[in-house]
């Protein structure tokens, strides 16, 4: 008996197919989508300028005004108009379309940092940067969630599917790869050109980048996603509205205050010890332990679900930020740092993944921005908390900050993680339109 059920038992194991390998895309097959280069070099001049405001405007206003207070403050009010401002925008480019807002965006832009540099040039009071630091941190186009729709939509077109969501996987690597390469290139852009000339100058290249990236990217109307028009009586329901939208975005905010504490106080930190311009080069390889991670995300098959890998990245982030406190010298804080960043990526990409998944077409772009808003309003938060304890208590205690953001952002993740299941049902917010205003038949890519 007992060898009958050993050979039935081996029968049913041999019939029973074998769980299928998950698919992989790898970044030679994404880059060699049609259209793709089209849009993807527009916007990296665009994004590299992301990085470069927020250290220009911390290096113009701490030359000018002597305070890395005022200065993680003026920061701080930039970053909080980007992150609120910053999701209204994406819901119009979901309306209207990403040129139509796109446009008059970066000329805003342009001249917003051009009224900032002056007045911080004509030491002008500090209430008067904040309020200029206003319209510079609103105009802040949010080409990064723009490149994300355009590539949900090119691998949605004809419904979804294990290989589309194979795509879109290693898409959102690659774009957590391209914001990481931003914020390795962008301080050190930004710290070089200020050693080499000064920090207004800085700051004039950002808005240039800013303008000449965000028109040519705008440009590329063939490859923009199709406009999402409300059906007579249909109401517009933000992506705010989703619970998971909002735990992301809430997550988000620690990735955000790990950023703003770490730009404040490395500078302050290479300040301390003689080697100010060492600052930029710091923060940068930082990002680039966090480029590095998704650069090897995206190459992988994953066989555990997106969930368990952001609790499992998050944890690590905050563990990476425990010891930065403690770093003795700049050497210490160069490697701690690099191996913080490491954690930075797999989390991005994680809820990047994870918001597509909890809103309909039409709002996707919108979600997008909010993750983006909310590691804006994070920094903002965090190096104006950095700058404060650095002026009271010295360079260390401004890390005190990343672990304390990153901190909390895992106690709610954790704790809520059941809101990230995605709906079985997804509800679609209206007709697509192509950015020309025709009608679309699919909800992907608009065509030229």
């Amino acid at each position: 008996m007992t060898a009958r059920r050993t050979v039935d038992t081996a029968a049913d194991h041999a019939a029973t197919p074998a769980a299928p390998a998950p698919a992989r895309v790898g970044y030679g097959e994404l880059l060699r989508t049609p259209g793709a280069w089209t849009f993807l070099s527009p916007a990296l001049v665009a994004r590299l300028p992301y990085a470069m405001l927020s250290m220009g405007i911390l290096l113009l206003v701490t030359q000018t005004h002597g305070s890395y207070g005022t200065a993680g403050t003026v920061t701080a009010v930039a970053a909080v108009a980007q992150a609120l401002v910053g999701p209204q925008t994406g819901r119009l480019a979901d309306r209207y379309g990403q040129a139509s807002v796109l446009v008059p965006t970066v000329l805003v832009h342009a001249a917003s940092v051009g009224v900032l540099i002056a007045l911080a040039l004509g030491h002008a009071p500090a209430w008067s940067l904040f309020l200029a630091a206003v319209p510079a941190g609103a105009s802040v186009p949010q080409v990064g969630a723009m490149v994300r729709a355009r590539w949900v939509a090119r691998f949605t077109a004809d419904g979804a599917s294990d290989a589309s969501a194979a795509r879109v996987s290693t898409a959102f690597a690659f774009e957590s790869v391209t914001d990481e390469f931003t914020f390795v290139i962008g301080p050190i852009l930004a710290s070089g050109i200020a050693a080499l000339a000064n920090p207004a100058t800085a700051l004039v290249a950002e808005a240039a980048l800013t303008l000449v990236g965000g028109l040519a990217f705008a440009a590329q109307r063939g490859t923009a996603p199709a406009r999402i028009v409300p059906q007579p009586g249909t109401k517009r329901v933000s992506a705010l509205a989703s619970p998971g939208v909002r735990l992301l975005a809430g997550t988000f905010l620690g990735v955000g205050a790990v950023f703003g504490g770490m730009q404040v106080s490395v500078n302050a930190f290479a300040d301390s010890v003689g080697q100010h311009d060492a600052g930029g080069t710091v923060y940068g390889i930082f990002a680039g332990g966090s480029m590095l991670a998704g650069v090897l995300y995206g190459v992988i098959a994953w066989r555990r679900p997106v969930q368990q890998r952001m609790l499992i990245s998050y944890a690590l982030l905050v563990l990476g930020c425990s010891v930065l406190w403690a770093m003795p010298n700049l050497v210490a804080l160069t490697v701690a740092g690099l191996v913080c960043g490491l954690a930075i990526a797999p989390t991005l990409i994680s809820g990047y993944t994870l918001v597509e998944t909890l809103v309909a077409d039409g709002a996707k772009t919108e979600a997008f921005t909010w993750l983006t808003g909310a590691i804006g309003l994070g920094l903002a938060v965090g190096s104006m908390a950095a700058g404060r304890l650095i002026d009271g208590h010295g360079p260390s205690a401004g890390f005190l900050v990343p672990v304390a953001g990153a901190g909390l952002g895992l106690v709610a993740l954790f704790s809520l993680r059941h809101l990230l299941v995605a709906p079985k049902g997804g509800v679609d917010t209206g007709a697509r339109t192509a950015e020309g205003g025709r009608p679309m038949q699919l909800a992907g890519v608009a065509e030229g």
